[in-house]
């Protein structure tokens, strides 16, 4: 099983989401943003965290129109499995591959802390879980804050897609959103860093679990 990790100017979790995936037995590549296709027998795509291009206009705004992405939304559009972490999550909003968008957290200040978690819809991403269990994953961002329209805010809580919520919500997201799922399920946009509490030296490991049923779904499809 292979995945693909976008490297944007600015990326800083590239490398670790890269190591998550080869943890949970994923051969993975680097692609840079400019190039214009993904590597043959992609299976996922990881968008990792960081500032692309310095946050610069809104987070994501610009990477969400580099080179690579019209072949990530082609893997999308067929199907294939799409996860963005922070500003993965941001740049996912921005092409439109998930609904809403991340706005400035609501204490204005930029959050780095363990933060507890549950999970809510049931996917490949958090099936190894169980709905309604309770989790803590890191959380380092500034542009956490969670926003949709009510009838967008509707529409994910009747479809289930709503994948996380935060338990103590740190930044005003709308009705606790941590992470959300697109309507096929396979696109998983999430704000907290499950690659940073995925072994033992990170002190958690509750992020290793969502890589491993990952690469089990991924063996079994």
């Amino acid at each position: 099983m292979k995945a693909a990790v976008i490297v944007f100017p600015g990326s800083n979790c590239d490398r670790d989401l890269a190591r998550a995936f080869e943890r949970a037995g994923l051969q993975v590549a680097m692609v840079w943003h400019k190039d214009t296709a993904l590597p043959d027998g992609i299976d996922i795509v990881g968008i990792p965290g960081g500032f692309s291009f310095g946050d610069y206009l809104r987070c994501g705004a610009i990477a969400a129109n580099a080179p690579i992405v019209g072949a990530v939304k082609a893997h999308a559009d067929r199907g294939g499995y799409v996860l963005g972490i922070c500003n993965g999550f941001q740049v996912l909003t921005e092409t439109g591959l998930l609904p809403g968008a991340l706005l400035r957290n609501a204490g204005l200040k930029y959050i780095c802390r363990t933060i507890g978690l549950r999970v809510e819809a049931g996917s490949v991403y958090t099936e190894g879980y169980g709905t309604g269990t309770d989790i803590a994953l890191p959380i380092a961002h500034h542009d956490g804050n969670y926003f949709a329209d009510p009838h967008t805010l509707d529409s994910l809580e009747a479809e289930d897609r709503v994948a996380f919520r935060y338990t103590d919500n740190p930044n005003g997201s709308a009705r606790d959103i941590a992470g959300v799922l697109s309507s096929n399920r396979r696109v998983l946009g999430m704000m907290p860093h499950p690659e940073r509490a995925s072994e033992t030296a990170h002190g958690n490991e509750d992020g290793a679990r969502l890589f491993a049923h990952l690469t089990a779904a991924l063996t079994t499809a």
